[in-house]
C-alpha cells in the first residue's frame, strides 16, 4: 500500500493516531498518568487534525494537553540540575580498564550530595554486575557539570600515569544542553524560547573553540527531522595537560549552557544550580541569572518619575 497508494496509507496512519489519542484520553480521564516520551506522537496527532490536543487551542507552540516526560519528569528532576548521560569508551578494549574507570567514577561522586548523586553512585557501583556492556568497553553515567569535569580529569590523570589506556568521552544528545526540541529536550523551558535552536548551536560552536576532539551539529535525533537540532562532542583523553585544560574549559560549557537557559526561563532548580556553579567555577564563565525585579520597587520608581 505504501508503494501503490501512499495517500491512503497516510490517511490510515492518521486514523490510527486519532484512535490512539482517544484511547489515551479515555484512560487519562479514569486516572491513568500519561506522558509523551517525546518522539513527536502528540505532534503527529495534531498533524492528523486533532486540534483539541493543543494546549492553547490554536497551534502546537505551547505544547499539548499531555506533557512530554522531559517537561514533567526528566527536566525538573535532572536537566535543571545539569544531570545527563555522560559517556566514555575505553579505547584499549580491555575490560579491566572499564573496571578501573568504574571505580574511579564512583570515587568522584559524593552520594550524600543529592538524591541524584546517590542513584548514580549505586548505578556505577553495580554496572559491571548488571552486565551493561554490549560490544565496546563503554559506560553511560548520569552526571552534572561538576561531576563530569571531576571524572574526566581523574580519567586523564589515570591515562597519564599509565594505569589505563586512552579514553574517549562523549554524551547522549538527549542531554540538558545538547539538543533543542520543543517536543522533548526543551519542552519544560517556559519562556517561549523552547522553539528556538540557538542553544545546541552555541554549545557546538563553543565546544569546537574550546578544543574538543570531535564536534557535530545535525538535525533530527529521536523526535524526527525538522523537530530537533543536536550538537554533540567527543574528547580523547591522552593523558596530556593540554587535555586537562580542555576538560576544565569545555566540559562545564557543554552542560551549563543548557542549565543557564533553564534558569533564564525561571526554572527554580536551574537558578540554584547556576548560583552554585558561579561560586565554584566562576573563573571559567559566569552565568547571568534572571533575578526578577520587585514589583513594589518598580511601582515606587515609576511614581518618583511622574
Amino acid at each position: 500500500m505504501l508503494r501503490e497508494d501512499p495517500a491512503r496509507f497516510r490517511s490510515l496512519v492518521d486514523e490510527s493516531l486519532r484512535r490512539h489519542f482517544e484511547a489515551i484520553r479515555t484512560l487519562s480521564s479514569r486516572g491513568t498518568y500519561f506522558f509523551d516520551y517525546g518522539n513527536s506522537f502528540l505532534k503527529a496527532v495534531w498533524d492528523a487534525g486533532v486540534k483539541e490536543v493543543s494546549r492553547n487551542g490554536i497551534d502546537e507552540k505551547d505544547g499539548f494537553i499531555f506533557p512530554s516526560y522531559v517537561e514533567d519528569i526528566l527536566g525538573p528532576e535532572l536537566f535543571d540540575y545539569g544531570y545527563g548521560p555522560f559517556r566514555w569508551v575505553c579505547l584499549s578494549g580491555k575490560p579491566e580498564d572499564l573496571r578501573k574507570t568504574d571505580r574511579a567514577a564512583m570515587d568522584c561522586i559524593d552520594p550524600n550530595r543529592r538524591g541524584q548523586d546517590r542513584d548514580n553512585w549505586v548505578w556505577i557501583r553495580d554496572a559491571e554486575k548488571n552486565r551493561l556492556v554490549v560490544g565496546t568497553q563503554a559506560r553511560i553515567l548520569y552526571q552534572d557539570a561538576m561531576g563530569r569535569t571531576k571524572i574526566a580529569l581523574r580519567f586523564n590523570e589515570m591515562v597519564r600515569k599509565g594505569e589505563i589506556g586512552p579514553v574517549m568521552l562523549g554524551r547522549d544528545h538527549h542531554d540538558c544542553g545538547g539538543t533543542d526540541s520543543p517536543f522533548r529536550e526543551t519542552s519544560n523551558i517556559k519562556d517561549g524560547s523552547n522553539v528556538m535552536a540557538d542553544m545546541a548551536t552555541q554549545i557546538w560552536g563553543g565546544n569546537a573553540a574550546r578544543g574538543m576532539s570531535l564536534v557535530a551539529l545535525h538535525n533530527g535525533g529521536g523526535v524526527g527531522i525538522g523537530k530537533a537540532i543536536n550538537g554533540g562532542f567527543g574528547l580523547v583523553l591522552d593523558g596530556s595537560e593540554r587535555v586537562d585544560r580542555i576538560i576544565r574549559m569545555a566540559m562545564p560549557w557543554d552542560v551549563m549552557g543548557g542549565v543557564a537557559r533553564r534558569a533564564w526561563a525561571r526554572n527554580e532548580h536551574a537558578v540554584s544550580t547556576c548560583e552554585e556553579y558561579n561560586g565554584v567555577y566562576g573563573e571559567y564563565g559566569h552565568v547571568t541569572l534572571p533575578y526578577v525585579a520587585d514589583d513594589e520597587l518598580i511601582r515606587k520608581a515609576v511614581e518618583k518619575t511622574e
